[in-house]
């Protein structure tokens, strides 16, 4: 249980991650050690969630071992079921709160990676790397034939783009977590979860490999592009990505081939995944090991821990919130750092009283319902 409570802790740090995104001072607002949370926070917080979503994927089709059989058909009744969902979930919200809200995204990468559920480790970690390496020079492709006028002919005919704005191409190449980049993510958490996180020596050659891969991406990316390179683009009204992003419509787009050697957060190019999938391991190895060896900390931590098992309500919660506190979503333009804080300590003290009653968080037992019928696939 430790090394899933170690998951958990690192799924609460992506969540408080969004927080700071979405609630706390914009980083040109901020400096000092501020700055350096507010940067850390851009992109990097939703790419953990997204790797982790991966994880927990693999939970539900067998962590170590993939189900099968019946109960392999099941567990993908169920990941699909949730696709579903999630995609009715995200479509709904962002209808209130535009394109920065995740979880229609999420949909699209669990639909796509469920062909993948019952490869091995080492497989799903050459897939997530072959996709590191080629999606954002093919969505950069992509975005030459994507113009306006081919967009807008698209939408037209898309009903999830008249409900929300965010339709099918957004959700595949142009949003804010394009899925034909992103998916890299979701492919490195699976790989992840097939391994023993409890283990002395894979914990060392995680911690290894996250450092290499986040030094070595961000690294070569200063000496291509400059010491501009890691400039986060989250700021600038662009989507997840310079390389594979577009721009709202009506705004001239031409894609610059020099934007794929940045590696910025939102940069979307193949050094940011690399660089953001080496600090997510980091991250999940560093939490996973924090639980397993300071008990007095995993006892102080335990209502932050809460949080991470209903880290769905807990994303959900804070739009809500937002809007109940006439508070703008998305992109915050807060001055104050005080805000964030209330919400943090909000959701610790919910979760906390909680977790105390229910098993589940109240959009986690919701969703968990919503898979109740796979019980009837033969």
């Amino acid at each position: 249980m430790g090394r899933l409570v170690g998951v958990d802790l690192a799924r609460a740090l992506a969540v408080f991650g969004m927080y700071v995104v979405h609630i706390g001072p914009p980083l040109s607002a901020t400096d000092g050690v501020a700055s350096g949370v507010r940067y850390m926070a851009d992109g990097h917080s939703s790419v953990l969630f997204a790797t982790l979503a991966g994880f927990s994927l693999m939970l539900l089709a067998g962590r170590r071992e993939p189900k099968t059989g019946l109960a392999g058909r099941q567990a993908k009744a169920r990941i699909a079921i949730r696709a579903v969902v999630l995609l009715a979930l995200g479509t709904a919200m962002a209808m209130e709160y535009g394109g920065v809200i995740i979880l229609g995204f999420y949909g699209v990468y669990f639909l796509l990676a469920l062909p993948l559920v019952r490869l091995r480790a080492k497989t799903l970690a050459i897939i997530a790397t072959a996709l590191a390496l080629v999606t954002p020079q093919l969505l950069f492709a992509l975005n030459s034939l994507l113009t306006e006028p081919v967009r807008k002919s698209i939408n037209a005919y898309d009903p999830l783009h008249r409900l929300s704005d965010v339709g099918v191409l957004d959700l595949l190449f142009t949003g804010f977590y394009p899925t034909i980049t992103w998916i890299s993510f979701v492919v490195a958490g699976m790989a992840l979860a097939r391994l023993d996180l409890s283990q002395t020596a894979v914990q060392w050659r995680l911690a290894a490999l996250g450092a290499a891969l986040t030094a070595a991406a961000y690294g070569m990316s200063l000496l291509l592009a400059g010491k501009h390179a890691l400039d986060s683009l989250a700021e600038g009204g662009g989507s997840s990505g310079s390389s594979g992003s577009m721009p709202p419509d009506g705004e001239a787009f031409e894609p610059q081939a020099s934007t794929l050697l940045t590696a910025g957060p939102h940069s979307g190019t193949t050094f940011d995944i690399i660089g953001s999938v080496g600090i997510a391991i980091l991250v999940i190895v560093g939490a996973t090991v924090a639980m397993d060896r300071l008990p007095r900390l995993r006892r102080l931590a335990k209502p932050v821990i809460a949080v991470g098992t209903m880290s769905l309500t807990a994303y959900v919660g804070h739009f809500v919130a937002q809007s109940m506190l006439s508070m703008p979503s998305g992109t915050s333009t807060q001055q104050s750092w005080m805000p964030l804080l209330m919400f943090v300590l909000g959701a610790i003290v919910f979760a906390a009283i909680w977790s105390r009653f229910f098993r589940r968080g109240p959009l986690e037992y919701l969703l968990n319902a919503a898979t109740k019928p796979a019980k009837h696939i033969r």
